[in-house]
């Protein structure tokens, strides 16, 4: 008898043992099926939803402060959308968050104090713009940025830009619907806006691609007041924000990266917490009195004085408040969906692209990648591009077999860099809207009316309930900076209510 004849999988013994159990069940009846599942029972001063890093920064500022806290995450891992990718040859990339900048100093200083190093994003040589099948190349370096020079697009980039910077300095950024105009740009799409203070139907065209990447959204998708809100939020107290911060690679929020990839922050965060940070519970239901929470997971119930709640808005909403949280809260996270985004990535021997003198970031108008970037390791080995797909593209990327997603994705990239991008040793998808714990991203995005109905409740406490994550926060919300902050900001409250 060979050896593998006597390996017995763990579904033929689950079977077998079922088997041999019917007889006795047939004798004893359901005394088996009455035995409850063991549940345990944990009690803190701080139980925190959500191992992110709004969740695993919130537990680590309580944990300095001298207070006991459990972290409580749904996944097998930390981290929320920041997902470090195994490649070729040990490397990594990133299934989802990648970049920081200026003005992301607490990202920034959190990543050092982790021990995790920045290094520059590739940036050497020409961008690429791509439309209709014709590509041409530029510097950067320019005034406009990333933004192609295209003839047909300047004047209204020259007029649109600096007008919605200016409108966005009229944001608070704490509360966008007290802006003084909130209410009429609150009534109106993004899409709208552009359409009446520009001429050019290029531009008109091009204006998607950057809302794709940076919402997962369509610009009829979104309200006037939170794009504005999302402008006035790329900055600091110091560094009024502006879009251009938001777009560019050269001193924009795609300057930096993290050696090892970003998810090693994380990591190493939850290292230090240790066994405050418990995988594989997801939460089902909160109930709070006059004396805290209790947190009911799967076969884990956690008492605790207050609780932090890190998930996105609109999964946040799927979990059952006992009692229920007030209309208004419910009412925002029904309106608070998420974006709709994919990351695709192409891993090559070396990356091929640079010998032509290009730095791998390519906008176009045609998808299905509108936007792409090097994701190379810093020593330029293997060569790595990764592309965004998002809003109208990502819809219709999902419903193709996966043969033709790879081929589609592939064939971007060979438009932008040449017919060697067809040759890609691996290929990789991050399909956000189809993970059971994020259902999208990169952020919860608000349509017409959403902030000014519905947007006070979103920082607010409820009872014992503190709310963090990367939409709560006050600059660069739908970044890891924002969501640091927020964890810093819910930390320091429960901490002030105890």
């Amino acid at each position: 008898m060979t050896s593998h004849s006597h390996k017995i999988s763990r579904r033929r013994l689950l079977g077998s043992g079922a088997a041999a159990g019917a007889g006795a069940l047939a004798v004893r009846g359901t005394a088996a099926e009455a035995r409850p599942r063991s549940r345990r029972t944990r009690a803190v001063d701080v139980v925190v939803i959500g191992g992110g890093f709004a969740g695993l920064t919130a537990a680590w500022d309580v944990m300095r402060a001298g207070r006991s806290v459990l972290v409580l995450e749904a996944q097998d891992h930390v981290g929320g959308r920041a997902r470090n990718l195994e490649i070729a040859g040990g490397e990594v990339s990133e299934r989802g968050a990648t970049f920081a900048g200026p003005t992301q100093n607490e990202i920034l200083a959190l990543a050092k104090e982790m021990g995790v190093a920045t290094f520059p994003t590739f940036a050497q040589g020409e961008n690429v713009y791509y439309a209709d099948g014709e590509r041409t190349t530029y510097s950067d370096a320019g005034p406009l940025g990333t933004a192609p020079p295209d003839p047909q697009i300047i004047a209204d980039l020259a007029q649109t830009i600096p007008r919605l910077n200016d409108m966005a300095k009229e944001v608070p950024v704490d509360a966008p619907w007290k802006a003084p105009r909130a209410l009429e740009w609150d009534s109106q799409t993004f899409e709208t806006w552009v359409r009446d203070n520009s001429t050019s139907p290029r531009f008109r065209r091009i204006v998607p691609v950057a809302t794709r990447p940076i919402f997962g959204a369509e610009p009829r998708e979104l309200s006037l007041l939170f794009v504005l809100f999302y402008i006035a939020a790329s900055g600091d107290g110091q560094h009024p924000g502006t879009f251009e911060r938001n777009f560019n690679t050269r001193d924009g929020a795609q300057m930096f990266r993290f050696q090892g990839g970003s998810q090693r922050i994380a990591i190493e965060l939850a290292r230090r917490l240790g066994s405050r940070v418990l995988l594989r519970k997801p939460v089902r239901r909160i109930d709070q009195d006059a004396q805290g929470v209790t947190v009911h997971s799967d076969r884990l119930t956690v008492t605790a004085r207050r609780a932090i709640v890190t998930a996105p808005p609109a999964m946040a909403a799927r979990i059952e408040y006992v009692p229920p949280v007030r209309i208004e809260r419910d009412q925002l996270t029904q309106s608070l969906r998420q974006g709709n985004l994919t990351k695709v990535t192409a891993v090559y021997d070396r990356p091929f692209w640079r010998d032509a003198g290009l730095n791998g970031t390519a906008v176009s108008l045609n998808g299905p990648v509108n936007v792409a970037y090097d994701d190379s390791p810093e020593d330029g080995s293997p060569g790595v591009l990764f592309g965004f797909v998002g809003g109208d593209e990502a819809r219709g990327f999902y419903g193709r077999p996966a043969a033709e997603r790879r081929e589609a994705a592939l064939g971007s990239f060979a438009n932008y860099f040449g017919p060697q991008a067809l040759a890609a040793t691996q290929y990789f998808e991050s399909t956000w809207p189809g993970n059971r714990w994020h259902r999208g991203g990169p952020v919860g995005v608000a349509g017409p009316g959403t902030l000014v109905a519905h947007g006070h409740p979103l920082r607010e406490v409820v009872g014992n309930l503190h709310w963090a994550g990367t939409e709560t926060s006050s600059y660069w919300a739908g970044y890891m900076d924002g969501a640091v902050r927020s964890g810093r900001r819910a930390a320091a409250e429960v901490l002030a209510a105890l």
